[in-house]
């Protein structure tokens, strides 16, 4: 009896010891990755909001590079800005393009109201 009693400790220490924390760790796990995938969903949902918006590209379009210095005078965001990886990385075609490359480079504004 006393062999049995032992028995049942040593499996009810394990179960306790390893077991237990591992089925919590999983469980952690299972809704970080339901977590993930609602974000993953939501950024997606964002993403195609954007691209309703998105400029087309100005090279498709065949805007000389004056036109675009035009364009990035009067505010509006250029093409390159606009259709950026989900990452925020341009795009491989956009560095290769000619009306990225010969853009004018954007000015920097001072502010008149600037205390120092």
């Amino acid at each position: 009896m006393d062999t049995l009693n032992i028995i049942l400790f040593v499996l009810s220490g394990v179960l306790l010891r390893l077991v237990v924390p591992l089925a919590v760790t999983a469980l952690v796990v299972f809704m970080l990755h339901k977590l993930d995938a609602r974000w993953q969903a939501e950024a997606e949902q964002e993403l195609k909001l954007l691209v309703k918006d998105e400029m087309p590209c100005c090279k498709e379009q065949r805007v000389s590079v004056e036109q675009t210095a035009l364009r990035l005078a009067s505010g509006e965001r250029p093409c390159w800005q606009t259709r950026r990886l989900p990452n925020g990385h341009l795009r491989e075609d956009c560095l290769d393009c000619e009306v990225f490359r010969d853009a004018p480079v954007p000015a920097v504004r001072i502010h008149t109201h600037a205390h120092v």
